[in-house]
């Protein structure tokens, strides 16, 4: 039986498909979001500034994406070597790895990077393993897309200040007839397995088909679907929206979930 899968990658959708195709999957990939740079760098200027006047003791990148899109912003709009020399200063945090790389090739140097699975929470208790006294300090976060309320509650409990730093918003992508075209054909005919590989993900898909007003009819399939998600952040966001999945990878990486939860929808 040959499993037809839906995706809804958007940055690596070409590698995605290729990749359901060889482990045996029959794919539908529909990019569901398009990162969109803030039109002005407002923010990051202000963030440089604010750093290079000594308003923070700590920073932490949560994406790879968003540290590199924050650094070109800060490239363009002040002074990088004083930035970089306040930085420097810092107590450095990453949630996981893909910040790593970014990092070191503007050489800058890490404090603690949480391990797998990658989330607010592995952070969250590196801190406190590590004896990160956080009382009365100013913390600079990377944000990548929404706010995540839980982890700035956990922060504040701990006597910190947090000041977000939002880098990228996401949006629809530009043609949105693929990503509402999946949703129809998950409707009309169903997918045996709809793949997740964001949290972000998660809510533009769902906003898409409350536009094309097959919210319910979508959500029906879903239920009818083996639902896979590439790990807890975007497990912990579908089953806030009533979505939880079926199957989680043993590794939040995209291969991992491809042929894993092949294997599991044909068990």
């Amino acid at each position: 039986m040959t499993v037809r899968v839906c995706s809804f990658e958007s940055r690596r959708c070409e590698e995605m498909e290729s990749m359901i195709s060889r482990f045996g999957g029959n794919p539908t990939v529909a990019p569901s979001m398009r990162e969109v740079p803030l039109e002005e760098n407002v923010i990051a200027e202000e963030f440089a500034t604010r750093l290079c006047n000594g308003e923070f003791e700590v920073v932490v990148f949560m994406t790879g994406v968003g540290a590199s899109t924050l650094f070109e912003a800060v490239q363009k709009t002040s002074d990088w070597d004083q930035f970089h020399a306040a930085l420097d200063k810092r107590m450095i945090l990453v949630r996981g790895p893909k910040p790593v790389p970014v990092l070191r090739s503007h050489k800058v140097h890490i404090d603690y990077r949480a391990p797998e699975p990658n989330t607010w929470r592995e952070l969250l208790a590196g801190i406190d393993s590590e004896q990160i006294d956080l009382k009365g300090k100013t913390v600079a976060i990377q944000e990548y897309g929404k706010p995540n309320q839980d982890f700035y509650d956990e922060l504040a409990a701990r006597g910190a200040t947090v000041y977000p730093v939002p880098v990228y918003r996401w949006e629809f992508p530009t043609d949105l007839e693929p990503l509402n075209g999946a949703i129809r054909e998950s409707v009309e005919t169903g997918f045996d397995v709809v793949m997740f590989t964001s949290a972000n993900q998660v809510d533009n898909v769902l906003e898409a088909a409350r536009r094309l007003e097959l919210e319910d009819k979508f959500r029906l399939s879903l239920k009818n679907a083996c639902i896979a998600s590439i790990g807890p952040t975007c497990s912990e966001r579908l089953v806030e929206l009533g979505l939880p999945p079926a199957f989680e990878p043993s590794h939040p990486k995209m291969a991992h979930l491809i042929r894993e939860a092949l294997e599991f929808a044909q068990k």
